[in-house]
């Protein structure tokens, strides 16, 4: 069925992990030159939109399997946004009844609402047949935040400048990859705060190390096809958490998912969600086990983002 004559579209929005994420110089439009690996996973939350007959009628509704900390006004909803400027962009006016099931918690550093309003994009773009091309759809992405233009594609990328410059890479094998967050909301906002105070003051546990900042954009890609056990990767964020009051709180987690025998671990995103790499499903099982008192989930790389589905 096309998107002339369908009603309904389905997608799956997935999560993902930076394995690795370097802070660069801030940007004359106040944003961050960032260096990264982003990969998706297979937990994914579910979007599905009907056309309604009712022109400029707008409904969202969402199903939480982890209650937010507190309530998202349904116009900052970055779903609502996206869909505001695909009306825009395309000149549609239709109906629209969007019903989300969240399965990724916010606040982790896992890119779920980064995901969600690129999901609608493409599946609005589908839905009704606009025929936006790839370059206008991460024009608008862009507009709607830094990570959102990766998740257009997903699968596994090196991604720099504040995130429009996305470079496909071939992603990492089979691992299994738990999701460990504990009980800490991270504000984005928050994070860069202090990632630019520690800058400042030099902090002690802040990369100054010439010799890890200044690992290549060929080696990071070429890393990614070796075992996990040698990968360089590191993340500016988590030498930021280390030296805060949530100092212990990582550090038992990174320690527990190194004596449960994950082969790299880190932390996603500016947090708070912390990931093990695992070569065997039973070795991540048992680490899942001890972590128990945080939220934790088992998954596995994405190598690539699953396609609209239209009724």
């Amino acid at each position: 069925m096309d998107g002339k004559t369908a009603r309904i579209c389905k997608i799956e929005s997935p999560c993902k992990i930076n394995l690795h994420l370097k802070v660069c110089d801030k940007r004359p439009d106040g944003f961050h030159n960032l260096e990264s690996i982003f990969t998706t996973l297979a937990l994914a939350d579910s979007i599905r939109i009907e056309r309604t007959p009712q022109e400029g009628d707008y409904y969202l509704s969402t199903r939480w399997e982890h209650i937010p900390p507190f309530d998202i006004p349904v116009e900052k909803n970055l779903i609502t946004r996206a869909v505001s400027l695909f009306r825009e962009k395309a000149g549609f006016n239709g109906g629209l009844r969007i019903h989300l099931d969240k399965r990724i918690p916010i606040g982790a550093g896992l890119g779920g609402g980064s995901s969600n309003a690129a999901s609608v994009l493409v599946a609005l773009n589908a839905l009704t047949a606009a025929s936006l091309d790839h370059s206008e759809l991460t024009e608008m992405a862009l507009l709607l935040g830094s990570d959102v233009p990766f998740f257009l594609d997903g699968g596994a990328a090196y991604v720099s400048g504040r995130g429009e410059k996305i470079k496909s890479v071939k992603c990492p094998g089979s691992y299994w990859v738990l999701l460990v967050k504990p009980d800490i909301f991270s504000s984005t906002a928050e994070a860069f705060r202090l990632f630019a105070e520690a800058r400042a003051a030099g902090a002690e546990n802040y990369r100054a190390n010439v010799a890890k900042m200044g690992i290549s954009e060929e080696a990071l890609i070429n890393s990614l096809k070796k075992d996990p056990v040698t990968w360089p990767f590191f993340n500016d964020f988590l030498d930021i958490f280390l030296d805060s009051e949530y100092s212990g709180v990582y550090r038992a987690i990174l320690e527990e998912l190194r004596k449960a025998g994950a082969s790299f671990s880190g932390l996603s995103g500016a947090g708070s969600c912390c990931f093990g790499i695992f070569y065997d499903k039973t070795s991540a099982k048992k680490a899942k086990e001890s972590l128990k008192g945080n939220y934790t989930r088992l998954t596995f790389f994405l190598a690539q983002k699953t396609d609209p589905v239209l009724e």
